[in-house]
């Protein structure tokens, strides 16, 4: 592994056009459990499947239960950036990393110090009335006993993306053309499973596709450096 790093690091050091694409891998490291892994939130047992909770639909016909189960599980306001966090906001501030795009909602990346980040997935950060549209801070859903809403009376909703919801366009397009313009890609802590989102890869054209994940992806094959280990100790050796 020692090889891997060290083209690892040569690579960063000679480049100052790097993007970053990370998943629920980069946050387990602060205490967030990753969705699918044996801990996660999809081996967990509720009244319904998480899938089906985290829907737009199951929003709308059932809202009171959509926010028992996303104060519980969703709203980790008090996770800190872990090492890998904060070494991309460092490699930004050095003129190097030029883009961070992430299908987490946690913030933990802005938290960090991070700009420019692409947040696939939307963020629990910022809660909108469905009627007028005004802000609402998420401890503002974390203190309510049911449905949180507005002073003009409508729900406030996570600017989160919901099953059967779309991705932002304008975000998908930024990301796609930090990727496509990319000299270095770095991809940690994804399974590369979940679409739209990892689509993206596709983009990159460059010839320095590095992979951080403990398992294997189905973009391992394209990879030109591979490495088999948690992102935080990877980026603890940077």
């Amino acid at each position: 592994m020692t090889s891997e790093i060290e083209t690892l690091k040569t690579w960063i050091t000679e480049s100052d056009n790097i993007v970053f694409f990370g998943g629920a891998g980069v946050s387990t490291e602060s205490g967030i459990p990753d969705f699918r892994s044996v801990d996660g939130l999809y081996h967990q047992k509720f009244d319904y499947p998480p899938e089906r909770i985290l829907s737009h639909s199951f929003f709308y016909q059932n809202t009171e239960y959509f926010y028992r189960f996303y104060r519980e599980k969703m709203l980790p306001l008090e996770a800190q950036p872990n090492t890998a966090h904060r070494k991309l906001a460092e490699l930004e501030r050095a003129g190097k990393l030029r883009a961070v795009v992430t299908q987490n909602i946690d913030g933990l990346h802005q938290k960090a110090g991070s700009k420019h980040v692409f947040e696939l997935h939307g963020s629990i950060w910022r809660n909108n009335c469905q009627k007028c549209g005004k802000f609402y801070p998420p401890e503002y859903i974390r203190d309510c006993d049911s449905v949180p809403r507005c002073t003009c009376g409508g729900i406030v909703k996570p600017d989160v993306v919901l099953y059967e919801e779309g991705l932002s366009e304008s975000c998908i397009e930024g990301a796609a053309r930090a990727i496509s313009d990319a000299e270095v890609l770095i991809v940690g802590g994804t399974s590369l499973t979940v679409y739209p989102a990892a689509g993206l890869i596709r983009y990159y054209r460059g010839h320095k596709l590095v992979l951080i994940n403990r398992d294997e992806t189905p973009y391992d094959s394209y990879a030109d450096l591979v490495l088999r280990e948690p992102i935080g100790e990877v980026f603890s050796q940077m």
